[in-house]
């Protein structure tokens, strides 16, 4: 699961898994984009540096999808801790950034 935000506070998809297919296809976007506009040159062959860039593409949102599961375990036991007065939803995005910056994901 991720979260794709704007800017970090407007949430455009919320709680959805890119497949390959669509990972694929959002990198081959962004390689056509930097050909079109001679943006970049490839040192290496194309399709070399296409697949590494989705597998790019992919360890970063395991890490992400790694660091909503620390995230979530660590705001059950501040709901155990505070029963009460604990509002899920304000506290994760909150926590999550914090995280992030600690373990240096860009979000």
């Amino acid at each position: 699961m991720i979260d794709l935000t704007l800017e970090g506070h407007l949430r455009l998809v919320k709680g959805m898994k890119l497949s390959s297919m669509e990972i694929e296809k959002m990198v081959r976007k962004v390689f056509d984009a930097l050909k079109s506009n001679n943006v970049a040159q490839f040192k290496s062959p194309e399709d070399k540096v296409f697949k590494r860039a989705v597998e790019l593409v992919k360890e970063e949102l395991e890490k992400e999808t790694q660091l909503e599961k620390e995230v979530n375990s660590m705001m059950d036991e501040l709901e155990r801790q505070n029963p009460n007065n604990f509002e899920r939803y304000k506290m994760f995005p909150l926590l999550k950034k914090k995280l992030a910056k600690q373990k240096g994901i860009i979000l």
